[in-house]
């Protein structure tokens, strides 16, 4: 029987499939970026209030600004008046 058995090495194995890296998941919380009232919006104050609210993304709301009204839990959201400071800061 030995006449059927094959010489050589055993077959490779074939890689896993990796799955792609989850995304992180953000949930925000407003408090964080309270300092943010009262000043004026810049890239920078953008970037702090979103990192100290926990949030994944920020979007300054401008009055008269048509918005969508999704609701996302890892967004913070700063409402700036028509001289460009921030008047509040909510997470949705």
């Amino acid at each position: 029987m030995t006449a059927c058995a094959t010489q050589g090495s055993a077959p490779a194995a074939t890689p896993a499939a990796t799955a792609p890296a989850p995304e992180p998941v953000f949930q925000c919380n407003a408090d964080g970026a309270r300092f943010a009232v009262g000043q004026p919006l810049s890239p920078q104050l953008e970037a702090a209030a979103r990192v100290r609210a926990g949030a994944g993304t920020v979007r300054a709301l401008k009055p008269g600004e048509v918005v969508t009204m999704e609701l996302n839990g890892g967004r913070l959201n700063l409402d700036v008046d028509a001289r460009g400071r921030v008047t509040d800061v909510r997470c949705g």
